[in-house]
């Protein structure tokens, strides 16, 4: 009875309090949390730069990480399908009242992650090598990015779970206690680096066992916080495999999938085209990703604010808050943006050689490219959280094509032809190319379902 009432509780709150004072409530733990996510990501590249005090030597490691990227990214494809598929059934099943769901989707959506991590480790622990290969090294990247992904692959199953309830926490509005999950193993993490890589001189395996005790200790941090407030608990005896509960999640999960999945196809198609230029242009376009991420990780965060305040109001068919927190969103990330693109443009330079100041090579490789990302930045906000607001509104198709579109639909073809054509400016021109198309594909899928939201205001201002 006492969850119940601080569930219908929540609810009010959810779909009463002002929209905009909601959104930033909600967003700055998750931005929060994305930011240290990000820094520790980069502080992985960082360090590993590090090594053997510089040289072709920490060229090769750095790249190694660039090369282990898109296995990263798979084991966060299905960390957030099952994070985000659960997650947004589970805000809307709350916002119409139906808690007993929402508890079983919960538990469903982390055990299925659960195994789905054991199943990756399994799968890429077994093939490891050609793996490695497949992922885009070269033969002196190879003995880094091997002794890198093998750990990683260890720490995918409590990974991929760990998205799951990062995401869970969030969507049923406690993203303070999701921040507390990530936020602490982030932290933990850039601890970690230093101590395993130079004073247990353990080089680039380091890195990977920083990484996956952090990802636990998170893991751990975010179970315990399941099991406080009235969060909905995990338990097996709700762990529902049915058609029901897998096609929600898929409806919800999708986007996210497509978007991550091909997020790491395009990382691998990029470190291999890439590749005929030599390592330093690997490493170059491997920093200005984790640059670029750092910078899309805030607004993302921001957009993840939103996702709760839309997911609810569009269950209780709220529909004009639904409409007034997205432009809310848009705009100031929008803002936030282009201040950013502004600084990258001007420090380019300062930025790579951060990472790696003894290359020339990769500073100037990777100055430029930076630099032509930078132009197309500020569109990032648009795309994104439109791309929420269909996922959560179960617009799967809509969801779907736009997060196939940046790095699938256009950035494959493009990479695939642009080097032939320009050579490396064709590998650092194919990004930002494919984000001002995306835009224009999010643009014209969302007007729509902005008028579709509209209607659905009007009709149930007249019943």
């Amino acid at each position: 009875m006492q969850t119940d009432e601080k569930q219908n509780q929540k609810l009010i709150t959810m779909t009463t309090a002002p929209v905009e004072k909601l959104i930033l409530k909600l967003a700055v733990p998750t931005m929060v949390s994305m930011m240290i996510t990000s820094i520790y990501n980069m502080a992985d590249t960082f360090f590993v730069g590090q090594i053997a005090a510089g040289g072709a030597e920490a060229t090769s490691a750095t790249a190694a990480v660039g090369v282990a990227f898109p296995l990263m990214a798979i084991i966060q494809a299905f960390g957030f399908m099952f994070g985000h598929g659960s997650g947004n059934f589970i805000s809307r099943a709350l916002g119409r009242k139906d808690t007993a769901e929402a508890e079983k989707m919960a538990s469903t959506g982390f055990f299925m992650a659960l195994l789905c991590g054991i199943g990756l480790m399994a799968l890429g622990l077994l093939f490891l090598h050609p793996l490695v290969k497949l992922l885009g090294s070269t033969e002196t990247i190879l003995p880094h990015a091997t002794a890198y992904i093998r750990l990683i692959l260890i720490g995918c199953p409590w990974m991929t779970a760990s998205l799951v309830l990062n995401n869970q926490l969030r969507f049923q509005g406690n993203a303070l206690f999701a921040m507390i999950g990530i936020g602490s193993g982030g932290l933990i993490n850039m601890g970690l680096d230093p101590l395993f890589i130079f004073v247990f001189d353990m080089g680039v395996s380091g890195a990977a066992l920083a990484t996956i005790l952090s990802q636990f200790i998170s893991f751990c941090l975010l179970l315990v916080g399941t099991l406080k407030s009235d969060n909905l608990k995990i338990k097996w005896k709700n762990f529902t495999p049915k058609p029901h509960y897998i096609l929600e999640m898929l409806r919800g999960g999708a986007p996210s999938l497509f978007r991550q999945g091909i997020g790491s196809v395009a990382t691998t198609v990029l470190n291999n085209a890439a590749a005929a230029f030599g390592d330093p242009a690997i490493a170059a376009m491997s920093i200005v990703s984790r640059v670029m991420m750092f910078a899309n990780s805030l607004v993302i965060g921001f957009g993840q604010g939103f996702q709760p305040v839309c997911g609810f109001n569009y269950g209780a068919k709220q529909y004009g808050r639904v409409r007034r927190g997205f432009f809310f969103c848009v705009k100031y990330s929008t803002i936030f943006l282009c201040c950013m693109a502004a600084l990258g443009l001007i420090f380019a330079p300062a930025v790579i050689s951060f990472f790696r100041a003894d290359d020339p090579a990769v500073i100037e490789i990777g100055a430029l490219a930076l630099r032509l990302q930078c132009i197309t930045l500020p569109t990032f906000g648009y795309v994104m959280i439109a791309n929420m607001m269909m996922q959560t509104t179960a617009q799967t198709m809509r969801a779907s094509i736009v997060a196939l579109g940046r790095q699938g639909l256009f950035f494959l073809p493009l990479i695939a032809v642009l080097p032939m054509i320009l050579g490396l400016l064709g590998i650092q021109i194919a990004q930002p190319i494919a984000d001002a198309c995306t835009f224009i594909l999010a643009l014209i899928l969302q007007t729509g379902l902005l008028r579709k939201i509209k209607r659905l205001e009007a009709a149930e201002g007249r019943a």
